[in-house]
């Protein structure tokens, strides 16, 4: 993160997080050469994300990643055993993410519950935009994923909420946020982060910007806890 509230574009793409992944998974990939190991990774990430965004997950067979990607199925199988492998590579990679970014808030955030609740959205909804078709296709496919990934990826959203919830209780108990606040804001909160990248064709034909939709979620937030608007 190269400021407050803002990612660095560059941790956030295919390739570096595919870096990410390897060394997660170093145990288990039998490529050796990291470099060639992560160009390869690269290349399969892109067409499972591609493929699952056009025909879904599950309707994805191994052997149309091979022929997408133009690696061969034994090629494959040097990253991951199987496609639900495959899947939770995936969704490990993303939980780690948002675990990454929104446990590290600059201190001068952190000690303000105010500050600290606007960057958690903004960072989030910036997270989202960095890693579109990722979190598009944790959200978009989790209502088919086996029984234990789909409890991963819920366990996931529970944990992104947890880091609102426990920023307004803070609030709260500090008398920055009305005390009836009601203890549902931050699950609230969720689908309003979510809106963004799983209704992103909306906000373009509207022509709607990050920062305006960023800004717009905050308000709507704050309204919702602040206890004196005048001094938020």
């Amino acid at each position: 993160m190269d400021s407050i509230g803002m990612l660095d574009p560059a941790e956030f793409t295919t390739e570096a997080l595919c870096r990410s992944m390897l060394a997660r998974h170093r145990d288990t990939i039998g490529v050796r050469k990291p470099e060639v190991a992560i160009r390869k990774l690269t290349v399969i990430i892109k067409a499972a994300l591609e493929v699952s965004n056009r025909k879904g997950f599950q309707a994805m067979s191994l052997r149309d990643l091979s022929q997408i990607s133009g690696v061969s199925m034994g090629g494959l199988y040097a990253y991951f055993d199987s496609k639900t492998t495959l899947l939770n590579m995936i969704l490990q990679e993303v939980a780690e993410q948002v675990r990454r970014v929104l446990a590290d808030p600059p201190g001068e955030v952190a000690a303000d519950p105010v500050a600290h609740l606007t960057w958690l959205i903004e960072t989030h909804i910036r997270l989202t935009e960095a890693m579109l078709p990722w979190f598009g296709f944790a959200f978009l496919e989790a209502k088919t994923f086996p029984p234990s990934e789909r409890r991963a990826a819920a366990d996931s959203e529970i944990e992104t909420e947890a880091y609102f919830a426990r920023v307004i209780e803070r609030g709260v108990a500090e008398g920055r946020f009305r005390t009836e606040t009601s203890p549902l804001l931050a699950s609230l909160i969720k689908p309003l982060l979510q809106d963004w990248y799983v209704k992103r064709a909306k906000y373009r034909r509207r022509e709607v910007a990050i920062e305006t939709y960023i800004a717009t979620v905050q308000d709507f937030v704050l309204r919702a806890c602040l206890a004196d608007r005048n001094g938020g």
